[in-house]
């Protein structure tokens, strides 16, 4: 079975300067777990999910490093630290969200986007054709269709 048989083709998006609090009250209006970040064009730029946006709330991780005279010496990337806080300090849409989208295709088998979702733990996904948003596929979809099979097995 291919993605486009189960993905969610109404999507509900935002654009890269929506409100913080406007994608949470999306979420939660909607039941969704995750909301794709667009430009005007429909092109995939992000996507802001639930864990996105608890990182607001978590303890930043500040840099380890070694003070030797007037030299600093980090032991961990001071990079990731700027991450987190842009995250924790982020008021919209771009300042929060992932950019590097994982995504499949409308073509692509189920298995690929189960598969992702498994092995990266990410949930929900794009689904992306030529750059272009087309649908959205999350966990709750390929249960429904688990279900749905379990059902017409039964009645067979």
């Amino acid at each position: 079975m291919q993605v486009s048989e189960l993905m969610t083709r109404e999507v509900i998006t935002v654009f890269p300067d929506t409100p913080v609090v406007e994608i949470a009250r999306r979420m939660l209006q909607h039941h969704i777990s995750g909301i794709p970040v667009v430009e005007r064009d429909g092109r995939l730029v992000g996507i802001v999910t639930e864990t996105d946006l608890v990182v607001r709330n978590a303890n930043v991780h500040f840099p380890t490093f070694l003070q030797i005279l007037d030299a600093r010496i980090y032991l961990s990337s001071p990079r990731h630290f700027e991450e987190e806080l842009r995250r924790a300090l982020g008021t919209v849409a771009a300042d929060v969200m992932t950019r590097e989208v994982q995504t499949v295709r409308p073509d692509d088998d189920i298995s690929v986007a189960a598969t992702l979702m498994f092995d990266r733990r990410i949930n929900p996904i794009p689904v992306v054709e030529d750059s272009i948003l087309r649908g959205i596929i999350s966990r709750t979809d390929i249960i429904r269709h688990i279900l749905a099979q379990e059902v017409d097995g039964s009645s067979q």
